[in-house]
């Protein structure tokens, strides 16, 4: 894959959602721009309402632009939707003229550049813009207005250096991103300079290359051996700690199971020997088949006779031997028994 593709940004197409493949913005001393076709005067009137003739407005922003971020793509956003149509030319100013009227930078000039370049606000980058404009430049680039933040921007001697553009009714304010900028930043790395140098050096990167005296370095090598010692106490602090939490998980398991089965066996130990328990009914069972096996029931006194056979004749009775115990009272009743007793036998015969 070539080195322009690999370089292509995803910028927005036409439709909402659909994404193109757009190659990054070019350099104005790079290509044939716009800035050579015929130009004329514009109002903001006439550039809000719609160009009088067939081209974009051409807006220009210009900055320093150094550690670019989200409040830089604010500005450069507003900038190029001021207009219906638009075409944004960036100036990023060089480090020369940086050094000189602001200060040092954390990136240089070709950083800068090529940051801008991959801005998908961005149509074009002009590289070592002026500090201060000039109607040359203005007339070089064909520039139509010039967008920044209407805050008096005071430098190179002047209260304002955007004031002449204002006068010419050349000047469209955007609005400056509170919470984000260069110098917030730059605040934040030197405020935590140490944790920084530590972690370069943990990285790998020289006490040279960090510009760290000798006892720093040392000083910085040691709190991150104690960090490390640290870290190691705190993850067998945590390892310990789930350990334990696993344990107690496990032990309420168990005796969460433990109560169900007990509950389980002592209910089927009452079912089984309890007071109406199947135990008991077995054995009163038995007991009484014991019982009924040892002492069988006597048979009916009320039990029918059997009928006598009439080809048989009846038993004798033995009604007339005499009653041991109870002998007759005097021979008139012996004498008259045994009358009684021989007329029986001569009825039966």
């Amino acid at each position: 894959m070539s080195a322009t593709l690999l370089s292509m940004a995803f910028l927005p197409a036409g439709c909402p959602g659909v994404w193109t493949l757009t190659a990054p913005a070019p350099f104005a001393d790079e290509t044939s721009c716009q800035c050579q076709a015929p130009h004329e005067k514009l109002t903001i009137a006439q550039a809000r309402l719609g160009t009088p003739v067939d081209r974009p407005v051409r807006v220009y922003a210009d900055g320093i632009f150094d550690l670019f971020h989200s409040g830089h793509a604010r500005a450069l956003m507003q900038a190029k939707t001021l207009f219906p149509n638009s075409y944004l030319l960036v100036g990023v100013c060089s480090d020369d003229l940086t050094h000189k009227f602001k200060g040092f930078t954390v990136m240089n000039e070709a950083e800068r550049y090529e940051a801008l370049r991959h801005c998908r606000y961005v149509d074009e980058v002009i590289r070592d813009a002026p500090w201060t404009l000039t109607p040359e430049f203005l007339e070089k680039h064909k520039i139509d207005f010039v967008a920044h933040d209407d805050i008096p921007y005071s430098s190179a001697g002047s209260d304002d250096v955007y004031k002449h553009i204002k006068e010419a009714g050349m000047f469209v304010p955007t609005q400056r991103t509170e919470g984000i900028s260069t110098s917030d930043i730059i605040t934040r790395i030197v405020r935590d300079y140490d944790v920084y140098a530590r972690r370069n050096l943990q990285r790998g990167y020289t006490a040279k290359e960090l510009n760290v005296s000798f006892i720093n370095e040392k000083k910085y090598r040691f709190q991150n051996q104690v960090d490390k010692m640290k870290e190691k106490v705190k993850n067998v602090e945590e390892r310990s700690k789930e350990f334990v939490n696993r344990v107690e998980e496990k032990s309420h398991d168990l005796i969460q199971k433990w109560e169900e089965k007990s509950r389980e066996f002592i209910g089927n130990f009452l079912e089984l020997f309890g007071p109406d328990g199947a135990w008991k009914q077995m054995f009163q069972e038995r007991s009484s088949r014991m019982l009924q096996a040892l002492s069988p029931k006597q048979s009916p006194v009320s039990s029918p006779t059997r009928s006598r056979s009439p080809s048989r004749s009846p038993s004798p009775t033995f009604s007339w031997l005499p009653n041991k115990t109870s002998p007759p009272s005097s021979p008139k009743a012996a004498s008259a028994s045994i009358s009684s007793m021989s007329e029986g036998d001569e009825d039966e015969k």
